[in-house]
């Protein structure tokens, strides 16, 4: 599937959107898992900020470029997520990295939403299930998203 967004804002809305939408979902048996790719500058955080939006969190999302990780506590929600996750892989050489920060139990637990930026950094060791999102920078501001499944 492809999404053509214009300026940031659609961009932060159709994560927003996406978010709302894995809300009705019913759970999985682990965690639901969105991997991100594109280059620098290519709307991978704006996403994620409507994203964050859309699961009704409101603290202000950055890129965690120098923390790797940073965990949001969700609202109660239907679905019964509990965590959202914001990774960011660029500074990952070594996918076996990653593993350090529990990112195996993180991805194992249902109640968690794991969205990981540079997710090509660790694609060897991501869930078979993982929703990719490839970010294509058109211009200033329009950006093309592509969303697949691993594999796909």
């Amino acid at each position: 599937m492809e999404i053509l967004t214009l300026n940031p804002n659609q961009t932060k809305k159709t994560g927003e959107d996406l978010a709302k939408e894995l809300l009705r979902e019913p759970i999985r048996k682990k965690a639901f898992v969105l991997a991100l790719e594109g280059d620098l500058g290519g709307g991978k955080t704006t996403f994620l900020q409507g994203f964050a939006k859309g699961l009704g969190i409101k603290d202000k999302i950055l890129s965690p470029t120098f923390v790797l990780m940073k965990r949001f506590a969700m609202k109660k929600n239907k679905t019964g997520f509990k965590d959202f996750y914001h990774l960011d892989c660029y500074r990952i050489e070594n996918p076996k990295d990653i593993l350090s920060l529990d990112f195996k139990k993180i991805i194992s637990n249902q109640r968690n939403i794991v969205a990981i930026e540079w997710a090509d950094h660790i694609k060897k060791i991501l869930p078979k299930d993982a929703l990719f999102l490839k970010f294509d920078f058109i211009n200033k501001t329009k950006r093309r998203i592509w969303l697949k499944k691993k594999g796909a």
